[in-house]
């Protein structure tokens, strides 16, 4: 692994563009007044909460030697992006309240400033799950929007969960939007899987039920089907805080595809279609998790690896990328991963907010 970028603030998501070019979301939590005084400890501790720099920033390797040389501000001042999708000649980026559109000048690398929303998205609500992302469907005629819910299991009533804890579809002009899949609490990346028309997407699960619940999760996702949240969580298993609610929805829940640990925070996650890599790893996902704040021993920071075989998992998920914590102890970690993607080059790069960092991790080559 070697350091690929330095001095974000808080680099959250990355976007690898069709001509190389990478794309960095510098965007954080923030720390809302009205929460309770442990979760606002917990974020300040846990590095994960502060100032938001708002920025989509650009970097390019014109030499293609494997370090940039040009670094710029693409797009600014909308609230808190994330996702990125390039099409047809515009940027579109996934502000926490809005999906935004730029015309993007790709061999200049340059937006033009004047970005047009396409739609509106609800935001706010509990941990701040504000991340948005976005991927185009297979033919580019569709965006599916991640959109995490308003509270951990709908304890304020289900009317301020309208359009979350969903997989949103709409035109590229942010029109005809429906629900593409439901009950996910946390959704954030989206992928599709190498070979197939199977979209997969990664999700935090709820909290409360002690460190051993729930687990976060990597999962296939099927058109208008429902997956738990908030009445059951791994399939058609009730929460117990509200035992007996929906059971018509209950009983349609379908159990993800693989989980991935209690209170990982699994953020992040990339299909390996790269050559660079042994055999071993093609097609399969690797996975960032950003580590927990609610569980009273540490578990995520760290990237971990889970092998596919005919688009799906073979198999529990093996460490790819260990060596964030710093000192369990003392409650120390030196960052913690979050966004993922795959070089033109076949390498992985890594975003690391607490850090402020993009890690590279390339193939170890004998001479």
């Amino acid at each position: 692994m070697t350091l690929f970028a330095k001095d974000f603030q808080s680099p959250r998501w990355l976007y690898v563009l069709e001509n190389g070019d990478v794309l960095v979301a510098e965007s954080n939590t923030l720390v809302k007044p009205t929460d309770a005084p442990a979760l606002k400890e917990a974020k300040a501790a846990s590095g994960a909460a502060g100032l938001s720099a708002d920025r989509v920033t650009l970097l390019r390797d014109t030499d293609k030697d494997g370090i940039f040389e040009t670094r710029r501000v693409v797009v600014k001042a909308i609230a808190q992006p994330f996702g990125m999708v390039y099409l047809n000649g515009h940027l579109y980026v996934a502000a926490t309240d809005a999906v935004w559109r730029y015309a993007f000048d790709l061999a200049a690398g340059t937006a033009n400033s004047a970005g047009k929303k396409i739609v509106d998205l609800p935001a706010g609500g509990y941990n701040n799950h504000w991340t948005r992302n976005l991927l185009a469907s297979r033919d580019g005629k569709k965006l599916y929007i991640s959109v995490g819910s308003a509270t951990n299991v709908g304890e304020e009533g289900m009317e301020i969960e309208r359009r979350r804890a969903n997989i949103l579809e709409v035109n590229l002009d942010g029109s005809e939007e429906i629900v593409f899949a439901a009950g996910i609490r946390n959704p954030t990346a989206m992928a599709w899987a190498p070979g197939t028309d199977t979209m997969w997407v990664v999700s935090n699960e709820r909290d409360g039920l002690g460190d051993n619940l729930v687990p976060d999760y990597l999962t296939s996702v099927r058109r208008g089907a429902f997956y738990g949240w908030p009445y059951s969580y791994s399939g058609q298993h009730q929460d117990p805080r509200l035992e007996g609610a929906r059971q018509d929805l209950v009983k349609t829940a379908i159990a993800p595809d693989l989980p991935l640990g209690s209170h990982t925070a699994s953020l992040g996650f990339a299909f390996y279609r790269g050559g660079a890599f042994a055999e071993k790893f093609r097609d399969g996902a690797f996975i960032t998790q950003h580590g927990s704040w609610n569980k009273s021993t540490f578990a995520g920071y760290k990237v971990v690896f889970a092998p596919f075989a005919g688009g799906k998992p073979t198999g529990a998920v093996e460490d790819f990328l260990t060596g964030f914590v710093k000192d369990e102890a003392k409650k120390e970690v030196y960052g913690r991963p979050v966004g993922i993607a795959v070089d033109i080059a076949g390498n992985l790069l890594i975003s690391d907010d607490a850090a402020g960092t993009i890690w590279k991790v390339a193939p170890f080559k004998v001479r």
